[in-house]
């Protein structure tokens, strides 16, 4: 950061509420019926907690951190199939569909866990929750769309169909959408994870990739009992720029446009996170561009969020990301960490951070591009960043073309790969 004798240094770092103590990570629960989490803690309404917390936006969240009922099924591999209750659909009772896979050795009585929250299209992943049992956890992997092993359950929640997740909808009606349903199932596959007695409820995270990647950004601001959190590509302010911005959401009325945004966009949960979360995207994600995405992720106080920014990171059901793995293995497992990447400063032409880690670096990197259009449209370029290791600062020479966008990443001896938040410059 510039100090008083380096004028000439511009910190292009914009703090979102770091001052705010850690402690005040519950007061907007009390405060949150128009969904503006920090206004909410600033105002220092009192502490609560989820389980004495009221409304947050259209959840009621008391019922949720009760463990659900159970119907236990047949166990595959490290796999077991179970059906638990859900939130009532249309004045229905519903049930959720998931696997709960644990590691092949169960000599160990407590274990750290994992919810895992699929993307659009998806569905429970078997594969998904045993990746996460053959590295030592106990993982849940739900059904968000109303399906079960075979289809569709005659008891299900809503589809999750875009016409669904999108349609027109009264305020009175706010718990038949998709939105509403999946993050209670999320929450619901939480509480009834920290109730198992082989799971050690002090550890848990959550992750969820694409339409997961939005959910976890609303969940880990409405549940605070998780440790870690990682969405994959989702992200807020779809109203301002996204892929349904032009399309489902321009296809509503006005009225229930608004209502949409306001009940279920992340934008107006995700700032309430108190504990680590790691935002992990690609520059030109279809979806999630990052003019939305970077507007997200800094409503979380500098203190928590981590970034890994990728030069065409690929789209799609991927939870092999070793970033991934990493992050979490470091809050729940004490395994080392990933490199925590500073913010960005700009001095004349250059770029520079500081990177805290004690391990080795294996490249440092400029990312940048100097088109502009669609984010999802614009070719991405990387060169080479100098080093310095007795400082621990990467630096970088800027391309002389403006406007320019621009960030710095580094990558381990692991090939785990973190970067900086991203700048836009319109003149040198």
């Amino acid at each position: 950061m510039p100090t008083a004798n380096s004028a000439s240094t511009t910190s292009i770092h914009i703090a979102t509420f770091a001052s705010i103590a850690t402690k005040a990570v519950l007061s907007r629960r009390a405060c949150l019926g128009t969904g503006l989490a920090l206004l909410a803690t600033v105002l220092g309404c009192k502490t609560t907690s989820l389980e004495t917390a009221s409304t947050i936006g259209p959840w009621k969240l008391a019922p949720l951190t009760r463990v659900p009922t159970v119907t236990w099924g047949g166990t595959q591999g490290l796999a077991q199939e179970l059906y638990y209750a859900g939130e009532p659909f249309e004045g229905k009772p519903t049930r959720v569909f998931a696997y709960l896979a644990r590691p092949a050795d169960r000599a160990q009585r407590k274990r750290p866990a994992m919810v895992l929250v699929h993307g659009g299209g998806g569905k429970a992943f078997r594969d998904w929750a045993e990746h996460w049992a053959k590295r030592g956890y106990v993982a849940l992997a739900m059904d968000l769309a109303g399906n079960g092993p075979k289809g569709r359950l005659p008891d299900g929640g809503p589809d999750q169909a875009d016409k669904v997740k999108f349609r027109e909808f009264t305020e009175s009606e706010a718990s038949d959408m998709w939105t509403y349903h999946a993050v209670s199932a999320v929450i619901l596959g939480h509480s009834l994870l920290r109730s198992l007695p082989d799971v050690d409820a002090s550890r848990i995270g959550l992750t969820g990739i694409s339409w997961g990647g939005y959910l976890t950004c609303i969940v880990a601001g409405l549940d605070p009992r998780f440790k870690v959190s990682v969405p994959v590509y989702g992200c807020g302010f779809l109203g301002e720029n996204s892929v349904w911005k032009d399309g489902s959401l321009a296809a509503m009325t006005p009225e229930g446009r608004e209502r949409w945004l306001r009940l279920f966009d992340p934008s107006h949960y995700v700032g309430a996170v108190r504990f680590p979360i790691l935002f992990v995207n690609g520059t030109t994600d279809f979806a999630y561009p990052l003019d939305s995405y970077l507007k997200t992720y800094r409503l979380v106080p500098a203190q928590w969020r981590h970034v890994s920014l990728a030069v065409n990171r690929a789209h799609g059901h991927i939870w092999t990301f070793p970033e991934v793995d990493s992050f979490v293995d470091h809050l729940l497992q004490g395994e080392p960490s990933l490199p925590k990447v500073g913010a960005l400063e700009k001095r004349d032409n250059r770029l520079s951070v500081r990177v805290k880690y004690g391990g080795a670096l294996q490249e440092t990197i400029l990312c940048y591009t100097t088109n502009t259009g669609p984010w999802q449209k614009r070719r991405w370029h990387t060169a080479p960043a100098q080093f310095k290791g007795s400082g621990r600062q990467v630096t970088a020479e800027l391309p002389s073309e403006r406007p320019i966008v621009a960030f710095l990443a580094v990558k381990d001896a692991k090939g785990r790969h973190m970067s900086s938040e991203h700048v836009e410059l319109l003149e040198p």
